[in-house]
């Protein structure tokens, strides 16, 4: 192991940053086994770094069963032969650091897998060493579980475990038994964990389900939601009934902010960043709580855009929701339209239900000018739609359990497509684990590589702006009145009080509708120069009469920004 202690100073590096995911089992396979491992991954990495992001974030390699791939970690120090060696690792880090890459990975630490040494343990008695390491209870007179809490996938939180006689509450699959960070060794112990990969080179965590860390020692019922809280629900399909729950007593507890605390003050030791998963009914807030200026994580990461519609008002609402949440604490967001959870962005707000590529460029501008951190999902920079997985080849366990209401997350974890006439798109040489699909060939790398129009070179052109351009990156954001259909938003240093100019900001305008719309420029925007290109694509341009205050005429799934004189 390698000693990476660095300055307890952390650069801001990952304020404004654009984060790529990779999802390692679907990124690139180098054996030939069908799966991607961490080789592959490193073959690929001048692929991010030439797009023009600042980190890659890589979805869990450890060491585990595979029954939720990967979110199920058996052993935290090492990597799964599945993916390669910590040799292979190191190289990883060495060539992304080479190519001027952050990397952040996956840290898993509310749960682990049943095949865990300290679960082995804990389920052996009920006083062994780690007898308290997780989150058991006695059953009910009756002999049903200690309360009513459900898990992510369905059905009850709670499994029987004969050799102790007691129940043990997962929160997610049955296999992936919570820790109990009431218990000061559970925080010690998974506080050493990061610190093996902190000393190892990272340079960031994406702490996964981190509002799930604690629960409610009393074991407290939920209460049922309301219809408006179902309404807001991001974390899981409406179909399942987790929903029907408001999860106040199993997660999202206070006392996971003074382990925040703990978690931060071991980050900064070694100057590494961390960007949390907050996946909860009201999860603005705890956003905010969570990243609090300096106390706790540095980014949280936002699901508000990664479901629901994506209408012009709802991502308004959206946006200002979270934003006065964070400016009542200091924090800092990030934001993401597609990941490995959720239905690829493309398809998920298709106008029509038809994949449009001209709209996959448009959603790529706006996030890219969104106030927040950024997370790019591996083929989102070609506009990648979901794909249709037929039952029989399904891996998640979550869609065959909700097939065919719920088709599971299979669809958007399809192997990357490199070459158009490749054997497999050039992702492996043998059977991939998940089947490839003809629409992705067609928006293979290569084939976008060789189009100056192409989605890809639209968000290479849009990252290399947003990286020389503060406005964006770190500014302030503020939403103005717009045609229906249509967001507009200024990005700058901007005053508090609304009615006053902002001389030098950037005003974004984006068209999410299918017909031209004419923008009348206010008065606080008088004298706006468009910026030709800069956030359009050039086939695309923004409809302009040549008269600096006259109307915008903005084409249909568009966009365009203008400049405020200084």
């Amino acid at each position: 192991m390698r000693s990476k202690l660095r300055p307890k100073v952390l650069d801001a590096w990952w304020r404004g940053a654009v984060i790529y995911q990779v999802y390692p089992r679907s990124f690139s396979d180098s054996n030939g086994d069908g799966v991607g491992d961490l080789p592959g991954i490193t073959a690929h990495l001048d692929h991010i770094a030439e797009l023009g992001c600042d980190a890659v974030w890589i979805s869990p390699f450890f060491k585990s069963p595979m029954r939720d791939f990967g979110y199920d970690i058996s052993d935290y120090r090492d990597v799964d032969p599945l993916f390669g060696t910590l040799a292979d690792f190191d190289a990883l880090v060495e060539r992304a650091h080479a190519l001027g890459l952050k990397v952040l990975i996956d840290q898993v630490i509310s749960h682990t897998a049943d095949a865990h040494p300290w679960f082995v343990e804990s389920r052996s008695s009920r006083d062994n060493p780690k007898a308290d390491w997780y989150v058991w209870a006695d059953a009910k007179p009756d002999g049903g579980p200690p309360n009513n809490w459900l898990g992510m996938f369905g059905g009850g939180a709670w499994q029987w475990e004969s050799r102790r006689q007691q129940y043990y509450f997962h929160g997610f699959l049955t296999s992936q038994p919570d820790l109990n960070f009431h218990n000061p060794q559970v925080q010690a112990a998974v506080l050493e964990e990061v610190r093996f990969w902190c000393e190892r080179g990272v340079d960031g965590f994406r702490f996964d389900a981190c509002n799930n860390f604690f629960h409610d020692a009393a074991l407290t019922d939920n209460p049922p939601s309301t219809d408006a809280q179902r309404a807001r629900t991001s974390t899981v399909k409406r179909d399942n009934p987790f929903s029907l729950q408001w999860h106040v007593h199993d997660k999202s507890r206070p006392e996971n902010l003074a382990f925040l605390e703990r978690l931060r003050m071991l980050l900064d030791d070694y100057g590494v960043a961390s960007v949390g998963e907050i996946g909860d009914e009201a999860a603005p807030p705890l956003m905010a709580d969570y990243t609090a200026a300096g106390k706790r994580l540095h980014m949280a990461y936002s699901f508000q855009l990664l479901q629901g519609d994506g209408s012009a008002a709802r991502i308004r609402q959206e946006v200002e929701l979270l934003e006065r949440e964070l400016a009542r604490t200091g924090g800092w967001g990030c934001w993401a339209l597609s990941n490995h959870d959720v239905m690829r962005v493309a398809s998920r707000w298709a106008p029509d239900g038809v994949v449009d590529d001209n709209v996959s460029r448009l959603l790529m501008t706006l996030l890219v000018c969104l106030r927040g951190s950024v997370c790019l999902y591996q083929g989102e920079e070609l506009g990648l739609p979901e794909v249709e997985v037929p039952f029989e080849r399904l891996q998640d366990p979550y869609g065959i359990a909700f097939w065919p209401e719920f088709k599971g997350r299979d669809g958007c974890r399809t192997p990357m497509p490199w070459i158009a006439d490749a054997v497999q798109c050039g992702f492996t040489v043998n059977v991939p684990w998940l089947p490839l699909s003809g629409s992705h060939a067609e928006r293979a790398v290569d084939r976008q590589r060789a189009d100056p129009f192409s989605t890809y070179h639209h968000t290479r052109r849009l990252l290399a702006w947003r990286r020389d351009e503060a406005r964006l990156r770190v500014d302030d954001i503020r939403f103005h009145e717009a045609p229906e259909g249509v967001l507009l938003f200024e990005r700058g240093a901007l005053p508090h009080d609304p009615s006053q100019r902002a001389p030098g900001s950037l005003v974004v305008m984006i068209n999410l509708g299918g017909e031209a719309v004419v923008i009348p420029r206010p008065a606080l925007l008088h004298g706006a120069q468009p910026i030709q290109g800069a956030t359009v694509d050039p086939a695309r341009c923004v409809e302009d009469s040549g008269a600096v205050d006259a109307d915008w005429i903005l084409a249909p799934h568009s966009a365009a920004v203008a400049e405020l004189p200084r």
